[in-house]
């Protein structure tokens, strides 16, 4: 299980928690050594002289005080003096007893003492002296109440809310920048080059941001060159290669073998100059619309060139529409069932399906032909992977790596596998929502 956080923003506001926990623990004991402990031995010392004046003459033999002389002592010093049954009739029930006041008042006395005190609308000291055991003395303190500790209290706890408030804020602002440039970075990963990021933050971000801007803005110009450059050579290979067909063509009609060869060849060299071409064409600049995966595989099944072998479908009954581009959408769906069509000889199955708790809506084709090794199964999706090495045909490489391009534009998943009983199914998933980058 991690405990501790991985990003930045959790590292710094953990960093400054401990801190504070670190200056509060710190500040606890300097009070309590140097403010709390000297006032109260300072308070103990002067309530030990009140008392050893209530027996400055007492005599063993003589009651400690009369009833008169207690009322008098009381209205002159507010020190009331009771026996232990009178004594809990007026709060020392509700006191509380302190080990360390009891020791440092018996080491004033001269004798076992006991303190205990009395948190009520006033603070009060009651006090049982070794010179009468049989009494209590309640020794009251003005201007020192509970409310004084509940304040401090309240100030220690706002200090650390406040603390630990103002670094979050601190670390949020801190990270803001590099989550822009964490979305800006996903957004190239998916072919996308994003708009120049603003350049906030402290010299070290605004550093990595102007370089990160750069790397996008050479990126997007490679992309621009790479694909000038593959339309130039698309054009000028299907010039000769339409003059070798129409040459092609006039053959006469014993050489009829020659000429179906050099047309399938130019046939096949145009299919892959059209994969090239989808490999590096821009899908991002078809708008996004809400189309249910039904309908396009219902389109895919009327065209005549696939009418050739027989499809079985399975389409889930209202299948929720999805956020996607319809042109790239079905160029993945044409991909799929050419693959099946090409590498396989048995019947083509397609299903779709809706996962609820993942929210997704998936699309499923399986062939009935020799499925792939497990080995190779991932680096089907990589460009120029030629399929005659997996499943014993040739092609350019790009069939796959182009539907993954498209799928990931789509915040998409897709996976391979090979069936149980033969054959291999590819399912690809896609997100009922469009996920927007936050800023």
């Amino acid at each position: 299980m991690r405990l501790l956080p991985r990003s930045a923003f959790g590292q710094t506001v953990l960093l400054l928690g401990s801190l504070l926990l670190i200056n509060q623990l710190v500040s606890y004991v300097t009070v309590a050594f140097h403010v709390i402990k000297p006032t109260a031995q300072q308070i103990n010392h002067l309530i030990a002289k009140q008392i050893k004046v209530v027996f400055i003459d007492h005599d063993q033999d003589q009651p400690l005080l009369t009833e008169a002389m207690a009322q008098r002592f009381q209205d002159a010093t507010d020190i009331e003096v009771y026996p232990e049954a009178l004594a809990l009739q007026h709060g020392l029930q509700q006191a509380r007893f302190y080990q360390f006041m009891s020791s440092a008042m018996s080491e004033e006395l001269g004798g076992p003492a006991e303190v205990r005190i009395e948190q009520g609308q006033q603070l009060a000291f009651w006090i049982r002296a070794p010179q009468a055991p049989d009494f209590w003395i309640r020794v009251p303190l003005a201007g020192l109440d509970e409310s004084s500790f509940s304040l401090l209290t309240f100030y220690l706890l706002m200090i650390g809310v406040l603390s630990v408030a103002g670094g979050w804020w601190f670390a949020r602002t801190l990270n803001r920048p590099l989550k822009s440039l964490q979305q800006a970075a996903l957004k190239v990963g998916r072919g996308e080059i994003p708009e120049p990021l603003a350049e906030k933050g402290s010299s070290e971000i605004r550093s990595v941001t102007r370089a990160f801007n750069q790397m996008a803005t050479g990126i997007k110009h490679l992309e621009q060159d790479r694909a000038l450059l593959m339309a130039g050579v698309s054009h000028d290979l299907r010039t000769p290669l339409t003059r070798i067909r129409l040459a092609s063509e006039m053959l006469p009609e014993q050489d009829a073998w020659i000429r179906d060869g050099i047309i399938n060849d130019i046939d096949d060299m145009n299919a892959i100059i059209d994969q090239f071409m989808d490999f590096i064409r821009h899908h991002k600049d078809e708008p996004l619309q809400a189309v249910c995966l039904n309908d396009l595989i219902e389109e895919l099944l009327e065209s005549e060139h696939l009418q050739q072998r027989q499809l079985l479908h399975e389409l889930a009954a209202d299948l929720p529409k999805v956020p996607l581009r319809r042109i790239a959408m079905k160029r993945v769906l044409n991909n799929l069932l050419e693959n099946a069509l090409r590498y396989s000889s048995g019947d083509i199955e397609i299903s779709t399906g809706f996962e609820r708790g993942r929210r997704m809506v998936y699309l499923q084709v399986r062939d009935h032909g020799p499925g792939i090794p497990e080995a190779k199964m991932q680096s089907m999706f990589e460009p120029f992977t030629q399929g005659d090495s997996a499943r014993g045909s040739g092609g350019s490489g790009l069939g796959l790596a182009i539907i993954k391009k498209i799928i990931d534009m789509h915040h998409g998943q897709i996976t391979l596998h090979n069936h149980a009983h033969g054959g291999l199914v590819a399912r690809v998933y896609l997100p009922l929502k469009a996920k927007t980058p936050k800023a």
